[in-house]
């Protein structure tokens, strides 16, 4: 199928979502990631191709969307056009002076979910890097659908917005850290050497952004100063571009670098203007994420008996085990019960980085690596998604049903 049609149909099929949204008025997400299901390659691209009644005519294939380069690059840029504006809400002094509560709040995040994972797959029988892949799989929730739940919601201007930013950017500190060590396991093997190089890349990486977030506003400031919005826009995607690319193919992953890059921008006189003029251009590319997210799921996962008893055994050990953890890390930001209970909500969705670790798994060998984790990791996404945003959407309710009123 013609790549540019291919996007069309991709357009389209978001469009029809985003219209849906509206009129029921559900959380946008879940329905980018339904329709690509069903523009997607395993439903449409299954389809026999249709004879017409025309004698030179033949039949037909029908359209559908494959998760081609295209679709892939449009949508890490979505990944990065999306953790850039989740570094717009934080300065570097905020981020310094928050980082003593973000480093609890996330280790508690990180000490109730991780394990959860892996002793699921240890309990299927799974050698240990596999339990480790699917720990991966359920510890990291999605800054990038979070964050635009949370935009949607107006979340970002209220008290629990920084513990979930905090827990979500310590998060995404942790996989970059992890997926530098379980990549060379599940690679090469176990090859001490290969971990150790690629975990010192990492870090010095991630170091070196931090330092470029901390001293660049005045390079920041300089680079964005533009009289047209059209020029100011291009300037601001030449930072965090680039800069989340050269991340990325230094193993490290672009959502952190372009978050760095978001916080330089952070601290100077043009985030506002970033905010308003970007904000479309974000929406568009994040449409494409999360319609990919779609196109890779297979709905025939959702058949196998045991795929099924798995990914529900999962969804519900972790789901009020995010709620848990999440509520906990509000209370360590001093929040009352009711925001911290929609921090708890509010970390329930997984997303983006579940795939990541997906796609690490298919690298290895055997069906575990290559086919059932990576099954369950779409199927445990799509309802995660799901799942999460429903209960953003739906906090007011929750917080009524509990007796949370404003004060609790």
């Amino acid at each position: 199928m013609a790549s540019l049609l291919a996007l069309g149909l991709a357009f389209a099929a978001i469009a029809v979502a985003g219209a849906l949204a509206e009129r029921t008025g559900l959380s946008v997400i879940p329905l980018y990631v339904l329709a690509g299901i069903v523009v997607g390659p395993n439903l449409l691209g299954e389809v026999a191709p249709v004879p017409l009644p025309l004698p030179a005519a033949g039949a037909v294939s029908v359209p559908f969307v494959p998760v081609d380069d295209t679709v892939v690059l449009l949508s890490e840029l979505g990944i990065v056009l999306l953790l850039f504006f989740l570094g717009l809400e934080f300065s570097v002094d905020r981020l310094v002076a928050g980082w003593r509560r973000m480093t609890a709040a996330g280790a508690v995040d990180a000490v109730v979910n991780f394990p959860l994972g892996v002793g699921v797959g240890l309990a299927l029988g799974w050698t240990v890097v596999e339990a480790l892949l699917l720990g991966g799989v359920v510890y990291i929730s999605s800054s990038a659908i979070i964050t635009k739940a949370m935009l949607d919601l107006g979340w970002i201007a209220n008290d629990e917005s920084e513990p979930i930013l905090g827990i979500l950017v310590f998060e995404d500190l942790v996989i970059a850290v992890y997926l530098a060590l379980i990549t060379p396991l599940v690679v090469g093997g176990g090859d001490l050497g290969a971990v150790a190089v690629d975990l010192g890349v990492a870090v010095a990486v991630l170091v070196l952004l931090a330092v470029v977030a901390y001293s660049g506003e005045r390079w920041a400031e300089r680079t964005l100063r533009a009289d047209s919005g059209e020029t100011f826009v291009l300037r601001a995607l030449a930072l965090a571009v680039p800069v989340a690319g050269v991340a990325l193919a230094l193993g490290v992953s672009e959502a952190v670098a372009a978050f760095f890059v978001g916080v330089a921008v952070a601290s100077t006189s043009h985030v506002e203007r970033a905010e308003r003029l970007l904000a479309p251009v974000r929406d568009v590319f994040a449409a494409v994420f999360f319609l990919s997210v779609g196109l890779r799921t297979d709905p025939a996962v959702f058949l196998d008996p045991l795929g099924v008893a798995t990914l529900v055994a999962l969804v519900v050990l972790t789901a009020p085990s995010k709620v848990l953890s999440g509520f906990v890390g509000g209370r360590v930001y001093d929040l009352p019960d009711r925001r911290s209970l929609r921090v708890g909500l509010g970390m329930v969705t997984r997303g983006e980085f579940s795939l990541v670790v997906a796609a690490v798994a298919v690298q290895g060998t055997g069906t575990v690596m290559t086919e059932t984790i990576p099954a369950l990791a779409v199927g445990y996404v799509l309802v995660m998604s799901t799942l999460g945003t429903l209960l953003m959407g739906s906090s007011g309710r929750i917080e009524a049903r509990l007796g949370l009123g404003e004060r609790a």
